[in-house]
């Protein structure tokens, strides 16, 4: 079955929910180099000087005699002060890669991906996989990033290389700011590259995930038959329509002429336009708390409420919402309508 349209939400959804989502691993990794390199330099005085104090720490045993006790203290005092130097660095790094995943596709929780899936070790599937589409895409891409690396690092390098007649007349700081302006040089050029192979591999991953999420016009039928035969989607969608006709009544309330009453059980609301309709419409109806919202809305607009406990019940019962009075009510209704003109001030014409 040929595979022609684009995922649908929900297909995209469940494979979130299983952890199957487009991650990019070049993008992670410009990301964590980037964080790297802003880290270094910005706890390049730190580092350094838990560096140097550590240097002097060493300098202050020349000429003791080493012993076991003395290796040991040394080793102990050695490992303190790297793990002081790392773990600020290793934290940046760590966040950085969770800012690589959220920056691609969200923030997700799931255990699928750690669930035993058995099939993932049979040796036939796995050998099939080694001479896959995707692995030689994969190797292509590695080749390729490895190349270009190369050849730049390579031509700039030589290039470099013709200044250093020149270099070795120079006083020994203005030779070390001379390689590490170089070396700054060469550090942009390569974040510039790796920016490049990370948008790339970034657009690659997100097409092939795409493709092969794709669906059949029969599995998006399937899809859409099954969410519709789903009795929460279905509830769902009923309680909104729901809302949606309670407001719209609602709001149709103010324009009436009159309200029927039972009258705390029932509340109906009527118009009637004789130069479009030849009958009452019927705008609004409830019961109980609807019935108490109705009346409340109409005194707040000073439509008249009439209190007609059969009446009421009657248009209740036989009336839907936008709908005309049937022909046996029209003298119960006009007698009403014509009480409430005349209390305005109106005529009716009959």
């Amino acid at each position: 079955m040929e595979k022609t349209e684009e995922p649908t939400s929900k297909k995209l959804e469940d494979a979130k929910k299983e952890g199957n989502v487009p991650k990019s691993q070049d993008v992670a990794s410009f990301i964590t180099l980037l964080v790297a390199l802003g880290a270094m330099f910005a706890l390049f005085k730190f580092m350094s000087t838990h560096i140097f104090n550590l240097y002097k720490y060493y300098m202050s045993f020349m000429g003791q005699e080493i012993t076991k006790e003395l290796v040991f203290k040394i080793g102990l005092h050695s490992l303190v002060e790297l793990v002081f130097i790392v773990i600020p660095l290793s934290l940046m790094v760590a966040i950085s890669g969770i800012l690589a995943s959220v920056i691609q596709f969200g923030f997700i929780f799931t255990t699928k991906p750690l669930t035993p899936n058995f099939s993932k070790i049979d040796p036939i599937k796995g050998f099939g996989k080694l001479f896959s589409l995707k692995k030689l895409i994969d190797g292509i891409k590695i080749t390729a990033k490895v190349a270009v690396v190369f050849v730049v690092a390579f031509y700039y390098l030589i290039d470099y290389t013709k200044e250093l007649q020149s270099v070795i007349m120079f006083s020994l700081n203005a030779q070390f700011m001379w390689l590490l302006n170089k070396a700054m040089m060469l550090i942009a050029i390569m974040i510039i590259l790796f920016f490049i192979f990370a948008f790339l591999d970034l657009m690659i991953v997100r097409f092939q995930y795409f493709k092969d999420l794709r669906m059949s016009k029969q599995e998006i039928k399937d899809e859409y038959k099954q969410m519709e035969g789903d009795p929460q989607v279905k509830a769902r969608i009923k309680k909104l329509q729901m809302e949606m006709a309670q407001k719209r009544m609602m709001n149709d309330v103010p324009s009436a002429d009159v309200v029927i009453t039972n009258p705390t059980h029932y509340a109906v609301a009527l118009r009637y336009d004789k130069t479009k309709e030849n009958a009452p419409r019927v705008i609004a109806k409830g019961i109980d708390n609807m019935a108490l919202k109705i009346k409340e809305i109409a005194r707040e607009h000073l439509i008249q409420v009439v209190e007609n406990p059969p009446l009421a019940r009657e248009l209740y019962k036989s009336c839907d919402v936008d709908e005309t009075i049937p022909e046996t009510l029209f003298k119960a209704v006009a007698e009403i309508l014509a009480f409430v003109y005349k209390a305005r001030g109106k005529k009716i014409n009959k």
